[in-house]
């Protein structure tokens, strides 16, 4: 409820600008949050999908551990298998191993996260500019190879329309190597939340456009450690 987040909100030290220094790391906020069910529920939501990528670079051999928040070490370094919830196959055929099962956990990702935020709020919105975005940029690449940009698609029924993104996948073209190209997104990223994080209103949405914010905080802290 509104009056019970006031001081979970009150209680938390303020966020700096995109690529300062996050004052607390993501496990901490979850701590907070121990006592208020759905707020957290929210966060480990949001914070789950840096865990999926994490997996996915070790699993690559891009990163040799990750350090997951909702995720155990064994599940994200593809040593235990994963919740049932993000099982592929749940709404369909497993999938081989390789990109498409990669893919299909990403779907069954995004559709669990769908479901837990309902049809408005800021999850919902979450969800559908990451699904949006994704989909956005692999359009673009698929389009460059010359490639099905449809058969790239993860959950094209969840996301906003592609051409919502053209500043962002402009921007992301326009770097000038992968590392500028992350920052360009996730600082997109930042100004859309900024948009939508609810600011004084001490609903539940407002913990949750905090759980972003400090995710792309602590997630760039990670990337300037191992840079």
């Amino acid at each position: 409820m509104a009056g019970e987040n006031y001081y979970l909100l009150t209680a938390l030290p303020a966020l700096p600008d995109f690529g300062g220094a996050p004052p607390m790391d993501l496990a901490a906020l979850l701590a907070h949050l121990s006592d208020a069910p759905a707020p957290r529920a929210q966060a480990e939501a949001i914070f789950l999908s840096d865990d999926l990528l994490q997996r996915d670079g070790v699993l690559a051999g891009e990163s040799e551990q990750a350090a997951p928040a909702v995720l155990t070490s064994e599940q994200a370094a593809g040593e235990a298998p994963l919740p049932d919830f993000l099982a592929p196959g749940e709404e369909g055929p497993v999938p081989p191993e390789g990109r498409l099962r990669t893919e299909a956990v990403w779907a069954a990702y995004f559709r669990h996260a769908a479901r837990l935020a309902g049809p408005a709020g800021f999850l919902a919105e979450w969800v559908r500019l990451e699904v949006g975005l994704r989909n956005a940029l692999a359009a673009a690449r698929a389009k460059a190879l010359d490639l099905d940009v449809e058969a790239y698609f993860v959950a094209p029924e969840l996301g906003a329309p592609i051409e919502d993104f053209d500043e962002a996948v402009a921007a992301w073209s326009a770097a000038s190597d992968p590392l500028a190209a992350l920052r360009a997104l996730d600082g997109w990223r930042w100004a859309r939340l900024a948009e939508r994080d609810r600011w004084f209103t001490f609903a539940d949405d407002e913990l949750a456009a905090y759980a972003a914010k400090l995710l792309l905080l602590c997630r760039w802290k990670r990337i300037e450690v191992r840079s």
